[in-house]
């Protein structure tokens, strides 16, 4: 067998480590096993069947944290994957296996970064830190939330983090992601009265009395973006009512809706409107609110200026911002006040059956993790 480099050959162990969410399999005790081993003091967070782990290495200056997930989603049919999920393999320069983009790759050049750069650098500047959970792909209420609730709570600085998300969309590092959208959904009853059709004076429709209101809404002009988000937009994704017979006027309409929006409003905002345009029309209904999170940024700086050099020296391209796709972790950790953004390999495959990634592009991921590092604390020339 080719002999691996240090991040593949982390990556196959975790790979080989079947993590279905909430379960970790044990890749947290690989994780934290390696950064103990190079002076991390590492803070373990279980909240109820989610692990988490808290651990970093300086005591003063600049904290900078990788951030990252070691659960993934199901492998689907089994029969269909050219491997075993959970049996990586190398195929044609690709790593298979589930996890291999999403994000046990970027984990393993994440560790094996910092402990080149330890390595080269053992008394270096600033402090560096590990925040991962196992809770990520799932319902994310006992993990990197209630890490950072923690966090907050004892005044825990951390300035910067690279959360190690699959951004990259057509080659290594052509996309860095600097900040979220918002997201939250709506749970809409709409009531009126049940009834023969031929008697609509006996009935109350609740088609007939959302449909200015959901027109109203969809309608609505929330924002116009800024130059990092869209405008802030709203999608009906479900609307039912009626018994299935052709002769009867529904007594209720169920209907539910998605915001994802920009950093030029909040969720209070948001829903202050919405109550407005139902209560305007006069409807009787109740909502139930599901909140995934507020919108976060990180405008150029520092911690921008130095992961855009590090892909620039290693890849040789110069990377495109974007707020693009849904949610991440990095929603919750920028409650610190932190400056986040996430890069982590190409995302053609992640979730599906025969998730693979270019082999190479891993031991690229891990020199532009270290190289980061270096701009941040060993090159004084970067924006502050």
């Amino acid at each position: 067998m080719t002999l691996l480099s240090p991040t593949l050959e982390l990556a196959f162990d975790l790979i080989s480590r079947p993590s279905v969410t909430p379960e970790d399999a044990g890749c947290q005790d690989v994780m934290i096993k390696r950064l103990e081993k190079i002076g991390f003091s590492v803070e373990k967070m279980p909240f109820g069947d989610v692990k988490n782990f808290y651990a970093k290495r300086g005591k003063s200056g600049p904290n900078i944290c990788f951030a990252g997930h070691t659960d993934v989603v199901p492998t689907g049919p089994e029969a269909n994957w050219k491997v075993p999920p959970f049996s990586p393999q190398i195929i044609d320069g690709y790593l298979y296996g589930r996890g291999a983009a999403d994000m046990k790759g970027s984990l393993a050049a994440m560790i094996t970064a910092v402990e080149e750069f330890v390595l080269a650098n053992p008394d270096h500047d600033g402090q560096i830190s590990f925040l991962i959970t196992s809770d990520e792909e799932g319902p994310f209420v006992d993990g990197t939330t209630r890490v950072v609730d923690k966090l907050m709570e004892r005044g825990e600085k951390v300035d910067w983090c690279i959360v190690g998300e699959p951004s990259s969309t057509n080659t290594l590092g052509d996309i860095i992601k600097n900040g979220r959208r918002g997201s939250f959904s709506g749970d809409l009853t709409i009531y009126g009265k049940q009834g023969h059709v031929a008697y609509p004076h006996l009935a109350i429709n609740p088609i007939h009395l959302s449909v200015p209101a959901i027109t109203e809404l969809t309608n609505t002009h929330w924002d116009d973006g800024n130059e990092f988000f869209p405008p802030t937009s709203f999608q009906v994704s479900n609307i039912n009512a009626g018994t299935g017979a052709t002769n009867v006027v529904p007594g209720t309409l169920h209907t539910q809706f998605n915001l994802r929006f920009s950093s030029e409003l909040n969720f209070a905002a948001i829903k202050e409107k919405i109550i407005q345009v139902l209560d305007k029309h006069q409807l009787n209904y109740d909502i139930q609110w599901t909140y995934n999170g507020e919108p976060f940024l990180t405008r150029p700086g520092k911690l921008v200026d130095a992961i855009t050099l590090a892909v620039e020296q290693t890849a040789n391209i110069t990377p495109e911002l974007s707020t693009s796709g849904g949610t991440s972790d990095g929603r919750f950790i920028a409650k610190l006040g932190t400056q986040v953004v996430e890069l982590g390999p190409v995302n053609a495959t992640i979730h599906q059956v025969n998730e693979s990634v270019e082999a190479e592009s891993l031991n690229q991921l891990a020199i532009i993790y270290q190289r980061t590092l270096e701009n941040l604390f060993l090159n004084n020339t970067l924006t502050k």
